[in-house]
């Protein structure tokens, strides 16, 4: 057997995650590796921090990235946070729910539902009502932005709510930072992950986090070690840590960090608020173009993600056949549904570098001429016209 090297196939990636990789990023993460102590390596470091609190809108101290992807950052939130014996109150709405009760349980503690109808947000009556019934519950978690569904639930609110019980806040961004409006400190946000590969237009595997003043005063006067050596921020904050020699905890992965580095640079440049504006633009017109073809939406428009579109498929049609043909013969990669969803719906995002005029009529054109080569009942001839109109 002779293997040889690996040379993958140049993809338009409009799923649910990764996306498309900003080309500054693939250029950084070719840098020469230095020592992951040196003291060039520790400056990028700081940059990274500082980078980062700008991404979640925060002043936390303690904002860092998770040396592995979203998932990771994920269980590192649940596991400092909560000791077996607590409670916890978990809003599910999408498979990502789900993976908090998974990890609520694993903590040994009491996970509390709060369940809405995949497509819904959050609702806050309800989160409002547990929150009165279970007033010893230690914090509420809940994703923002759901990424198996495509819908946004209002943080702002849900997080004042939980405030106002006296509850931490726990709340997965995975596909929010950098796409939507997201202001960790403004809202009260305890405790939050999310990933590199989705609006940031980094690679995957690493899982930026963020905890405040309050959370790390929890952390701190827990009674059990943390069940997680690796996620332990005690521990990790001794290499992560601002003004203090760095100890050696883990072998941090260098390139990957050059590549946050430069997505947190670009997404300095670009600004903030523009990357917000330029995901919602596109959107608007990935919309018009799809609507003008004859599909529709799952979830409503005030509560609709940007970057993640839930698109409903034609009477009839088989849609992983047509994920096939977009993958095979227009090297477009879209995502299926999942869970209650799973064969109802298309996932298209629109994420990071992923979010240009481009990619929209690629998309556009290429499920037009395999929808109308199947035999759909769909629009033709129309969509890049509706799509060009919307555009601003």
């Amino acid at each position: 057997m002779s293997i040889t090297s690996f040379n993958p196939p140049v993809r338009t990636l409009m799923g649910p995650g990764p996306s498309d990789v900003h080309p500054r990023i693939t250029s950084a993460m070719a840098r020469p590796t230095i020592g992951h102590l040196d003291p060039a390596f520790v400056g990028m470091m700081d940059e990274v921090k500082q980078m980062l609190q700008y991404a979640f809108q925060t002043k936390n101290q303690l904002t860092i990235p998770v040396s592995a992807p979203g998932s990771a950052g994920m269980e590192t939130t649940f596991v400092n946070l909560l000791e077996r014996g607590d409670k916890a109150i978990v809003c599910q709405n999408g498979v990502f729910g789900g993976r908090m009760k998974e990890n609520v349980e694993r903590c040994g503690a009491t996970p509390i539902m709060v369940e809405d109808e995949w497509g819904k947000p959050v609702d806050p009556q309800k989160v409002e009502d547990a929150l009165k019934a279970n007033p010893d519950a230690k914090l509420l978690a809940f994703v923002h932005a759901e990424t198996s569904t495509g819908a946004r639930s209002d943080a702002d609110i849900l997080c004042k709510l939980a405030h106002d019980h006296d509850t931490l806040t726990l709340v997965d961004t995975v596909t929010s930072l950098a796409g939507c409006e997201l202001k960790v400190d403004e809202w009260g946000i305890d405790a939050i992950y999310s990933g590199t590969q989705k609006c940031l237009s980094c690679t995957p595997g690493i899982s930026p986090v963020s905890f405040s003043e309050r959370a790390v005063d929890v952390i701190t006067k827990r009674n059990s070690k943390v069940q997680s050596w690796f996620l332990d921020t005690n521990l990790v904050m001794g290499y992560w840590g601002s003004n203090a020699k760095r100890a050696y905890h883990h072998t941090a992965p260098v390139n990957a960090l050059y590549a946050l580095h430069e997505a947190l640079v670009i997404l300095q440049e670009e600004g903030l608020e523009n990357a917000w504006a330029r995901h919602t633009n596109n959107h608007q017109a990935l919309r018009a173009g799809l609507e003008a073809m004859g599909l529709a939406f799952v979830v409503d428009e005030a509560h609709r993600l940007p970057q993640l579109n839930s698109v409903t498929i034609p009477d009839g049609i088989d849609e992983a056949a047509v994920r096939s043909r977009l993958l095979n013969e227009f090297n477009l990669e879209i995502g299926a549904g999942l869970g209650t969803l799973a064969g109802r719906v298309w996932r298209i995002g629109l994420m990071g570098y992923s979010s240009r005029a481009e990619n929209i009529f690629l998309c556009l054109s290429s499920l037009e001429a395999v929808l109308s080569d199947m035999g759909a009942d769909v629009n033709t001839g129309v969509a890049l016209e509706a799509a060009q109109a919307a555009m601003k």
